[in-house]
């Protein structure tokens, strides 16, 4: 499977770069405080480990590590994920210049490993991993192996002159069982330079020579650390087909040096003859970057504390004076908070409001927030709370509390379970007749204008092509969940259009880049969209119009969604007509009937999903998607599509595959906003497994609102 770098190349080397600017540790090695959780060094590969050699460490739960290294023409550019406390899943591109394969002058490969723990580290047990490492490429870096690890306590220069030991042996099988093997488990099939790679190499795995590697690792307990170890890898490719070095020795040696709680940098002596580097950037999703920075909230204000015999009198319901003077203290009270008040519906003993939340990322904030006013600013009689999230003028799930358990759990030790216990989440009824609803909100035009970048991807000749410009964006919402929006783009410089053409032998539904980035002026999209809803847990959508880039058509969807129960199911279909390449107003000939049942499952902070339907080349299949959701809008996941196309038919890749990831920008700056900054990395794109690009499909609107979510984040209801 050979490739080139793509633009997620340029957002790891500037995530790199932004790493550096992170405030430093303490100077004073004896000083050192982390803000989040110390994790395993990263080895060349990217993983925990040695130089070269792996170890048994885990990452901390969420961790996503983003590392380069560079050792004699040999690059390497990783992305790791912790995706269970027992699992991490690693993608890489290595680069190996004078190879001389296929006459590029620096041969590019792309693989993925995955690490199992199969024993924790105890008191007197090592830990235990297994690895396998690009187990469904090519093969150029294929390697399987068992390691065992354990941790000493030193003397050092951390707190109480402590420092750590990491020691580590293990046994590998293809690149890790080329040098000093010791037996074999049969043989092994040869590296296939002409494979399409995509396929799970099952024909290789544990089989031929097998070799043992070790390792230590010595943890000063300051900001920096030393490491040792013996490879198994005889780098038979880089040394005996082509000249990219001269391995002498099995050993290896390095330091590293801790710049931030999140960026490390290495340099190590390797193989006898060269030197090589290693940056590592490691987040955490749980660990922001800026702490969020928000108000301070107003406290629950207790009935007994203020309310006397006239604040129980019933008649307050019958003035319609009273009515609109606590509606107009909640809408100013919500706005402070960035929410925006949609209505309020006034009852004896009840009160439902509905509001739209524009600022916080967790939605059990805004409710606690809207909490909060309505003690602050209901008679003394109303009792029961009914908070109602909407979004794209749908009602969510409806939060319902007892204001006698807000009152009396506020300032409890374990506030947040005490209310949560009593607390009930149902799907939304419909709005009642007598509800006041804000004759502001419609009808609202909105624009804006801002840069856009748009990267291309996997051209041998130029590897990274990208187009700048400017985007002109508007959106008029003339009823309660009808849009019409639009966005217009003006190209100021790229290179796209230079690229290479498709080659495909399906339909060209997606690898005809370079004949839509030949215009300059162009219309992004342009579509109407009604959002409602059909029962209280059933939602639609209709839209019609130009979609994306290359699509317009109409479309249609129905979401089953029930606010306490994890599964959702979804229907959608759509017609489908290419855009011509000016993407303007016109279309192609090209048409297509598209369409997917849909199946959402949420368990913990994990969303599944499958897919399955008629995709743009018309051919059949389904997808299977898995994403790590975390209760302050991180994401990271990855996706698997199969269809009837062959891989023969489909290309390089075999199918369609790729991992997927979105950081909230306030995560990153502190200001509490919902933008959100997502990536999708597709080891290469081709025809097969596409779907069109609907703006607003419902689930991902509808999902932050259910009990799920909002258990998910219930920390935030007091914040």
């Amino acid at each position: 499977m050979k490739n080139h770098p793509s633009a997620w190349r340029s957002a790891i080397t500037a995530a790199l770069l932004c790493g550096a600017c992170l405030p430093a540790r303490a100077q004073d090695s004896r000083d050192l405080h982390f803000t989040q959780p110390p994790a395993a060094s990263l080895n060349m590969y990217g993983v925990p480990g040695g130089i070269d050699m792996p170890s048994a460490e885990m990452l901390p739960d969420g961790q996503t590590a983003f590392s380069y290294s560079y050792t004699s023409g040999i690059s390497r550019y990783n992305l790791t994920f912790q995706a269970f406390p027992w699992l991490s899943a690693t993608f890489r591109y290595s680069g190996i210049k004078d190879l001389d394969l296929y006459g590029f002058d620096t041969y590019y490969d792309r693989s993925f490993d995955l690490r199992l723990r199969l024993l924790k580290e105890g008191h007197y047990t090592p830990q235990i991993t297994l690895g396998l490492q690009d187990f469904a490429g090519t093969g150029l870096n294929a390697s399987e192996y068992i390691v065992a690890g354990k941790s000493f306590a030193t003397p050092g220069f951390g707190p109480n002159n402590e420092g750590r030991l990491h020691v580590s042996a293990g046994l590998g099988w293809g690149r890790l069982g080329s040098f000093g093997a010791i037996t074999s488990t049969g043989d092994r099939p040869s590296y296939d330079s002409n494979s399409r790679g995509g396929k799970l190499s099952t024909d290789q795995w544990f089989r031929g020579d097998v070799a043992p590697f070790a390792g230590l690792e010595w943890d000063s307990g300051a900001n920096w650390s030393v490491k040792a170890e013996y490879s198994s890898d005889r780098y038979e490719t880089e040394t005996e087909a082509s000249d990219v070095f001269e391995r002498k020795s099995a050993f290896n040696f390095g330091a590293e040096y801790q710049v931030s709680d999140q960026l490390r940098v290495g340099a190590y002596y390797l193989y006898g003859s060269i030197v090589g580097v290693n940056a590592q950037l490691q987040l955490n999703p749980r660990h922001a970057i800026t702490p969020i920075a928000v108000a301070a909230p107003d406290p629950v204000p207790p009935r007994r504390q203020w309310a006397d015999a006239s604040d129980w009198d019933p008649s307050w319901v019958q003035s319609e004076a009273v009515h609109d003077e606590i509606y107009t203290d909640l809408k100013a009270a919500l706005a402070k908070d960035g929410l925006i008040l949609e209505s309020v519906t006034l009852h004896l003993r009840s009160a439902e409001l509905r509001y739209r939340n524009t600022r916080h990322q967790a939605e059990t904030l805004a409710v606690g927030r809207v909490a909060r006013a309505l003690a602050r600013y209901l008679p003394a009689t109303v009792e029961e709370f009914h908070i109602v999230p909407m979004v794209d003028g749908m009602a969510g799930s409806a939060f319902n509390i007892d204001r006698s358990t807000l009152e009396n759990t506020e300032y409890l030790p374990d506030a947040t379970d005490a209310l949560w216990a009593k607390a009930r989440i149902t799907d939304a009824p419909a709005l009642a007749a007598q509800a006041r609803r804000n004759e502001d909100l419609y009808p609202k035009f909105s624009w804006s204008l801002t840069p856009y970048t748009k990267p291309g991807y996997f051209d041998p000749s130029k590897p990274f092509r990208l187009d700048v410009g400017a985007q002109l964006g508007a959106s008029w919402q003339f009823a309660q969940g009808w849009t019409l929006a639009g966005t217009l783009r003006q190209r100021a410089w790229g290179n796209i259009k230079d690229g290479r053409g498709s080659d495909s032998v399906l339909p060209h539904v997606r690898t005809d880049q370079t004949e839509y980035a030949k215009y300059d002026s162009t219309v992004q999209n342009l579509y109407l969209q009604h959002n409602w809803k059909l029962a209280p847990d059933l939602y639609a959508r209709a839209s019609a119009g130009l979609f994306e880039q290359m699509y317009g058509g109409v479309s249609g969807e129905v979401l089953w969604k029930q606010a306490d129960n994890p599964l959702g199911l979804g229907v959608e279909l759509n017609y489908a007509k290419q855009r011509d390449y000016d993407q303007l107003l016109g279309f192609r000939d090209y048409d297509v009937v598209t369409g997917h049942v849909s199946a959402y499952y949420r368990f913990d902070d994990y969303l599944l999903e499958v897919d399955a339907g008629r995709y743009l080349a018309g051919d059949y299949g389904a997808t299977l998607s898995i994403d790590r959701i975390f209760d302050n809008g991180w994401s990271v996941g990855g996706f698997v599509t199969v269809t009837d196309v062959s891989s023969d038919d489909f290309g390089e890749g075999s199918f369609d595959k790729g991992i997927r990831f979105s950081i909230p920008i306030d995560w990153l700056t502190g200001d509490a906003n919902r933008s959100n900054y997502g990536l999708t990395i597709r080891p290469v794109q081709r025809d097969g497994g596409q779907r069109l690009d609907v703006p607003g499909r419902l689930y991902n609107s509808v999902r932050g609102k259910d009990a799920t979510s909002l258990t998910q984040q219930k920390a935030g209801f007091w914040q």
